[in-house]
């Protein structure tokens, strides 16, 4: 009776020694031995992956009989998406993190410490405000230019301009006018300027108090 229990294994040994040479190099060392049960409930044993059982659990033998291993289900395609998908999320949140690591890393090389950060801050307002001033040059070389044109104006007073001072006076008004825009827009960028050199201070100061690089919450310049 043990005889006839034993045969069938020694048997699948005997065919797994036979045939080690066509094993993968992780599982062809010691004649390594699959086995699963199918889907109807047949045992099946073979020297490599069984297809019967792709979508079933197998497992891996020793000569031995004991379990080396066990290779899970083959994924279904709606699995086999979800899992890519899975790995495709892993890997942007891996290149982001490394990516805030570098430029972490590349801020603190920029700014060793808070006087060479606020050199850059005062280089960047000072660009913007040489823009303001050369717009409230302009606009008080405009009112320069717009005096004698009144001057001119106030002889028609009551009657209708002649079609060249108004469109002279028009023009004067409408550059004037481009100017202010222009200063309104340099005074919300030395706003936007500030408000971003703020935030980068108060991540340099917690990086130069030794919090890894990477690890901030929060976008970097």
């Amino acid at each position: 009776m043990r005889a006839q229990i034993c045969r069938p294994l020694v048997q699948a040994l005997c065919l797994a020694a036979a045939s080690s040479a066509s094993l993968p190099a992780w599982a062809a060392s010691g004649g390594t031995i699959f086995t699963c049960t199918t889907a109807d409930g047949r045992r099946l044993t073979s020297d490599r992956l069984i297809h019967e059982c792709n979508e079933r659990e197998q497992r891996i033998l020793n000569p031995d009989g004991s379990l080396r291993a066990i290779v899970p289900p083959a994924m279904s395609p709606e699995e086999r998406t979800a899992h890519e998908a899975r790995q495709r999320k892993l890997a942007a949140e891996r290149a982001a993190q490394q990516d805030a690591v570098r430029r972490d890393r590349n801020l603190m090389m920029r700014f060793r410490d808070e006087p060479a950060h606020q050199l850059a801050r005062d280089a960047a307002l000072d660009d913007v405000k040489k823009s303001m001033q050369i717009s409230e040059r302009r606009i008080e070389e405009l009112a320069k230019e717009r005096k004698p044109l009144l001057d001119e104006a106030e002889f028609y007073k009551g009657k209708a301009l002649p079609a060249k001072l108004k469109q002279q006076l028009d023009a004067n008004d409408a550059a004037t006018e481009a100017q202010r825009v222009l200063i309104d827009n340099q005074k919300a960028e030395l706003v936007r300027v500030n408000k971003l050199y703020d935030v980068e201070l108060a991540r340099l100061k917690r990086l130069w108090s030794g919090t890894a690089p990477g690890t901030l919450d929060g976008p970097v310049k």
